[in-house]
């Protein structure tokens, strides 16, 4: 139970990181600094993208542990990193293209303050973005 207890910890601690990786990775994209779009200016937008960003992450670090149960705890936590990275850099390469494909710039509409449908267009992405990587680990 102790060894298992601190694999948790580890995890945890992994998934945490991971989450502030695409924290990173959404800030860079976006105008601003994103915690004070969110927290301050309170945009819906930002937060509704951020947090579809987060479930989709916590789902590739979820099946990254979950199907590395039997493999050495080396392995499984490597693999996990591997998959939480290619994760993030799949949720901004998505809404890199996104940006290319619709009129002005996509940073500005996730920092707006008033609600704009678009956030939930970028969120869906996230999401399944996410769960492309998580149906790839094997």
């Amino acid at each position: 139970m102790i060894a298992s207890l601190g694999y948790a910890v580890v995890y945890a601690l992994l998934g945490v990181v991971l989450l502030v990786v695409g924290f990173a990775a959404l800030d860079i994209l976006t105008p601003g600094r994103l915690a004070r779009h969110i927290w301050t200016e309170r945009s819906v937008n930002a937060g509704i993208v951020l947090s579809a960003g987060f479930l989709g992450q916590g789902a590739i670090v979820f099946t990254a542990i979950w199907t590395n149960g039997e493999a050495a705890f080396g392995a499984a936590f490597l693999s996990t990193v591997v998959f939480g990275l290619v994760g993030v850099l799949m949720q901004a390469v998505s809404f890199l293209l996104i940006d290319l494909a619709t009129p002005g710039k996509l940073g500005d509409v996730v920092t707006a303050v008033p609600f704009h449908p678009a956030s939930l267009v970028i969120a869906s992405a996230q999401l399944a973005v996410s769960l492309a990587v998580v149906a790839s680990i094997a």
